[in-house]
């Protein structure tokens, strides 16, 4: 179990937040919105209302206690900008930060984020490639040059050995399950 912090309930934070928390870990959210905040609050571990762009609420949170800070706020990137610059400068463990352009992640690297999600660049590249043949099931990109497919099994391959069946040689791929 992990203690999470995520700063901006936005469609993606609150999802985020929700996930976070179904899969067992103390989740506290914050957000700048009232209304935000008391409608979801019962969901979640601990939740506060505050804009994080002033440190006196970063300072009230105690950032570096958490082992993952969030920052999902999508609309404002220089409120993103700061709030990241301010968890690290805090101390915080490992902050992930949410870019909506190649431009913003470099800007969230340069500025202390240990890592930069980008959804809908992620999501689009995932659905493109699935959409694109009609035999993936799912991809993991790791590298420019590796990646990890599910395809569906020939049923030339059934009642057959990985040795017999020699995909490594065929079509150069590794079965990993």
């Amino acid at each position: 179990m992990k203690s999470v912090l995520v700063i901006g309930m936005g469609r993606f934070g609150q999802q985020l937040s929700e996930r976070m928390q179904e899969l067992g870990n103390d989740v506290m959210i914050v957000d700048r919105n009232p209304e935000i905040i008391d409608e979801i609050a019962h969901k979640f571990t601990d939740s506060h209302i505050g804009d994080c762009c002033h440190e006196a609420v970063l300072n009230s949170l105690g950032v570096n206690n958490f082992d993952i800070c969030f920052v999902t706020i999508g609309e404002d990137f220089q409120a993103s900008l700061e709030i990241t610059s301010m968890l690290k400068e805090r101390g915080a463990i490992h902050v992930i930060s949410k870019a909506r352009s190649d431009r913003q992640e470099k800007l969230l690297i340069r500025i202390g984020a240990d890592e930069v999600v980008y959804p809908e660049r992620e999501i689009a590249e995932k659905l493109a490639v699935r959409c694109n043949a009609d035999n993936i099931f799912d991809f993991i990109q790791l590298t420019s040059d590796y990646s990890i497919y599910e395809i569906p099994c020939k049923s030339r391959w059934y009642n057959r050995s990985l040795g017999e069946v020699n995909v490594r040689y065929r079509y150069n791929v590794n079965i990993i399950a």
